[in-house]
This record gives structure tokens, sequence and C-alpha cells, in this order.
């Protein structure tokens, strides 16, 4: 156990602290702006074109809402539940969810990819890389689409506006933004709780004379190059980019090597550790056998969330911080006191502050490069590249905490403070909406039983059975980690998830059902679990910088997922399936 004296404790607390506050806006979510209206172009898909087509009216067993590997697993495990008559439906151009937006240069999976990308034995596949570039994610997700048959009725560059339950019929009427209005036996919802790309407010913004555009939405017809670099458009270009979370991370690298001269303009800076990235392990390739990825995958999540396991198989930092993970992610205590957990995250963020004196060669870049915060405020980041390309001559690290972030944009530039910074083109590297889509979202409007809305059912508070399904909406589906399970793969939960959502439709299939639902008490049942084994993550990000995982300072408090972890919650779901606890959904001829 790492040792620190009381005036150490006290010091790094009170820095922590301080760091914090400063960063604090009173205008918290609302320093952002949706790329919709004036700013909707940045939104637009550059991949892709966007084909016109007639109006769909037809009827389907099933439909999946989002194209990204939760809407692919769940339409995966529905062909193995029997349904033939299965529609995709998404934004996007293609399947891939984030990895069709997220095509920026250095992109890469931060989770090893035999553990994060799902389906590798069922497609017969290994990656190449222990932590997969983003093009071989996608053109796995799309192998999974051909796999399983789920192009057959896809509808691309479309979006769902409603869903209206017809008790009659007993299916469900699904309306999109092309006119589409056609039935639904079964609707799932997985699109996603990070999708639509958000833009800082900086007043002015509109005024830029230059080139913009989001990370998720790269133009390469202007940068040249490619997601592995050799970006030869910005070699004359005075370059901004705003942002410095995990995209950036991987984005800074490629523009500090090719740009004539790169702004990196950070609010709050990232802890950054080490990648190590290479070629899959020989080891990896000999223990290809049925069942292999499984084995990899349940000992990677038993290792982060405190199980018992007599090996680690992936071995990296993710496994390494464990311990530190487990608050956050669940709000469940680790196997130290509250202190000897503190004292542990202080020792691990001393190391990643120490890294950043070792690489970066400008003692005063270097401590606005150091992150002050507890290990899991921010999504931590892994990178070899990132702090060297700060000891370029041409990167200038423009620090905005004192000023709030950027003053203004100017047509030529960025202010902050007192100083403008002359650019050709901002790149915004600025995350996205939290929960913009879906239900949760109120963008997709959905009336269940009688013509009641579903915020009329979530009136008195999130009411659901395992997070999956309500009651008065039947064989309709959800996934996310809201009454469910989270874990840093969120891969794995949703994995999970369409198994049991695919156990549901096969049970209905099996029993001749055409509507299932929980039942009130069943609903009634689960919202006191989740009250009794409620954990407490509030506390802790009350104490972080400002981000999307606090709600920019302001967490909301509420007992978000499982207490107990995805490993008691996935043994749960199991037992119900097994132990005769289908009683609690309501199975209609």
């Amino acid at each position: 156990m790492p040792t620190f004296t009381p005036h150490e404790i006290a010091s790094l607390r009170a820095k922590y602290r301080a760091e914090r506050d400063r960063r604090i806006r009173p205008d918290g979510g609302g320093q952002y702006r949706q790329t919709t209206g004036e700013f909707g172009y940045y939104a637009k898909d550059p991949y892709t074109e966007r084909v016109e087509r007639a109006p769909v009216t037809d009827r389907v067993d099933a439909t999946v809402v989002g194209g990204g590997f939760g809407g692919l697993l769940t339409g995966a495990r529905l062909r193995q539940a029997g349904l033939q008559d299965l529609r995709m439906v998404d934004e996007a151009g293609d399947f891939g969810g984030t990895w069709y937006w997220n095509r920026y240069p250095g992109i890469h999976c931060d989770i090893e990819a035999t553990v994060y990308m799902p389906l590798l034995e069922e497609v017969g596949y290994v990656p190449k890389w222990r932590y997969a570039p983003g093009e071989e994610i996608r053109r796995h997700a799309m192998a999974i689409g051909k796999r399983f048959d789920l192009y057959q009725h896809a509808l691309f560059h479309t979006r769902v506006t409603e869903l209206r339950w017809d008790d009659d019929t007993a299916e469900w009427t699904v309306t999109t933004d092309r006119g589409d209005e056609f039935r639904s036996r079964y609707v799932v919802l997985s699109s996603g709780l990070l999708t639509q790309a958000k833009l800082p407010g900086i007043p002015g913004i509109e005024e830029f004379g230059g080139h913009t555009f989001h990370t998720s939405r790269w133009d390469y017809a202007y940068t040249g190059g490619d997601q592995s670099g050799g970006l030869t458009g910005l070699t004359d270009k005075k370059v901004a980019v705003v942002g410095t979370g995990a995209t950036a991370i991987q984005v800074v690298p490629h523009l500090g090597r090719d740009a004539e001269h790169l702004y990196v303009f950070q609010r709050t800076p990232s802890s950054v550790d080490a990648r190590d990235n290479r070629p899959t392990d020989a080891a990896v390739l000999d223990s290809v056998r049925p069942g292999w990825q499984r084995e990899r995958m349940d000992n990677f999540l038993t290792v982060v969330t405190g199980g018992h396991a007599d090996v680690d198989l992936i071995d990296d930092r993710w496994t390494a911080t464990a311990r530190l993970q487990r608050t956050f992610l669940s709000g469940t205590r680790a196997e130290l006191t509250e202190e000897e957990l503190e004292l542990a995250d202080f020792a691990t963020m001393n190391g990643i502050r120490a890294r950043v004196d070792a690489v970066v060669t400008d003692p005063a870049v270097a401590e606005l490069l150091k992150p002050w915060y507890r290990y899991m405020c921010k999504r931590p980041t892994f990178s070899d590249e990132y702090l060297p390309t700060f000891n370029r001559a041409n990167v200038t690290l423009v620090d905005t905490s004192g000023h709030g972030g950027i003053t203004r944009m100017t047509p030529a530039g960025i202010v902050v403070g007192d100083d403008e910074y002359e650019v050709d083109c901002v790149i915004f590297a600025t995350g996205f909406e939290v929960g913009i889509s879906g239900i949760l979202s109120g963008n997709l409007q959905v009336y269940g039983r009688g013509g009641k809305h579903i915020f009329e059912h979530w009136a008195s508070g999130f009411r659901t059975l395992h997070g999956f399904s309500c009651h008065g909406f039947p064989n309709l589906f959800q996934l996310g980690p809201v009454h469910n399970a989270n874990a840093v793969n969120f891969v794995h939960i949703l994995h999970e998830q369409a198994i049991h959502i695919g156990a549901l439709v096969g049970e209905a299939e099996n029993r001749g059902a055409r509507r299932i639902e929980p039942t009130l008490a069943a609903e009634d049942a689960w919202a006191a679990t989740m009250d009794a084994t409620a954990g407490d993550s509030f506390a802790f990000l009350s104490e972080c910088t400002p981000g999307y995982y606090n709600n920019e300072g302001s967490p909301l408090p509420m007992n978000f997922s499982f207490g107990p972890g995805p490993i008691a919650f996935h043994e749960l779901l199991r037992a119900w399936r097994t132990d005769g606890s289908w009683e609690q959904v309501l199975w209609n001829d």
C-alpha cells in the first residue's frame, strides 16, 4: 500500500478541488451546441451518399433501431431465435455505429480487440492488432451484418421518430423521418448514449472564415491522407484542435506531424498512460479454439470488476487499475477502505503525472498537461505518441482553464483571454451529447397501450424490469446501462443484453405468445432491488473535474446501474431465465 504523509494527502485533495472549481461553469451542459439547425452541416454524413427512396409501408417480425454493436448483436440473437423478417434502422449509411462515424487519423480501440470486437468466433476472424484500428473494427461490424443477413431489410440514413403500439394487432407502428410507416411485432432500441456530435458554444463560432469540421465527420478531402495519417493537405496550414479527450489523444500526433503549425486548445488534460500496441500475440493465436473469445471476455470482465481469476489473460493497464474503476462504474467498493482506495488512486495518478515530466521537455508545458483529479473522473487514455508531440517546435499547447474556456472566435482565428491565434482550420474534438438518442432523449416518441407516452409511465421514476422492458409497452426492449449493468468494456454488456432479449423473444415464439411485457409487480420488485443495491458514485463524481461523466460538474443523484456490478447482474439474469421466474412476464395470445 502506498504511503503519503498527512500533509501530502491534504495538498493533493486541495489541488484536486482547486483544479475542479476553476473549471466549473455556471452554464454546465449549456456551454455546448447541438449539431442541428444552422450547425446541422456538422452532422452530415461525409462517407456515404444519401440515396432517395420511396417510403416503406410493409410489415416485419422485428425492428432493431441502431446499427452499432448493440444492434448487430441483438439482430444476430433474434435471427438465432427464429425471426425471419428482421429490419435494422440507422441514421448512418452502413453498420458500425461509432466506428462508422469516427474515422479520424489514428483511431484505435482502447480495449483489447479480442474482448472488444464481438462474435469473432461466429464470423471466423481474429484481430490483427492488440488494440484494433477503427477501420478493422468497422469492417468487422459489416461482416457481422453479412454473416447474419442483417442487410436484407435494412434502412440506412433513416431516423425513427415515433413508435405507437396497436393492441388489436399486437404490433408497433414505426414512423421515420423519411415517411416510412411500417408494422413490426417486436422493436428493440439500441441507439446508444453517445451518438450526436456536439460543438462548444463559443461566441463568434459562426463568424470564423476558415475551414471547420468535427472529428466524427473527418474531412479527408481537405486534410488528405487516411486513418493511418499522411495528412498532406495540412502541410501549409495552421490548424487548431479544440478538446483534449480520448479522440484528441489519437488525432494530435498526426496533426502535429503533418500540419505547418498545430494549436491544441485544452480545458482539462487527460490522463495518458502507456499504450504499447502490437500485433496480436502468438499465444493468443495458439489459443483459438471453441469458446476462446468467451473465455477472454469473461476473464477481462472478472478482473476489472473485482472478481476472482486465477490468471489475468489480458494483463494491460485496464486490469492493472481495476480497483480504481469500480466505484465509478457501479458504486461498489473494492476490497480496500475508502482511505486506502484514495491512496492507491493518488499513487496511480502520481505515476501518470511523473510520466508527463519524463516525456515533455518544457517544464511549463509539462505542468499544463498534468491531470489533477481521481483516476476515473475522466475516461483514462493511452498513447505513446501524444505527449512527445508537445516537444515539436510546430506544436503549441493553449490552456484555457484560467479563462473558462475559449473566449471567442473571430473571422481569422481563436481568442483566449487577450491572445488571438490565427488559424486556417479548426477541428472540434468535443465529443458527443449524452443520452441525446433513443427513448431517454425525448427525440423518439413512444406510445404504448392506450396511447400512454412512456414518459408518463416514468413520471414518478424510472420503472423497468432489468432495464429492458416496461409494463404497458409490450414487445419493446431497450439496451443500455440504466437499471442494467455497466463496465469499461460496454460491448460485453451489450452482448449479455442481446442474449437476454433473444431468450425472451425465443420463449415467446415457443409459447405462441403475441405480447410479452413485465408485470407491474415485477417492475416494483426490480425498482426495490435497484434501491437496495444502489452504489454511491455520486459522492465520487461530485469531487471530479467537469465532464460528461458527471454532467459537467453536477452529477445526477440516481441509482444508475446495478450496484453489485456486471458479473452479479449477468448471473442474476441467467438464474432468472432458468429458475422459473418467467412468471414475472405476461405472455398473452
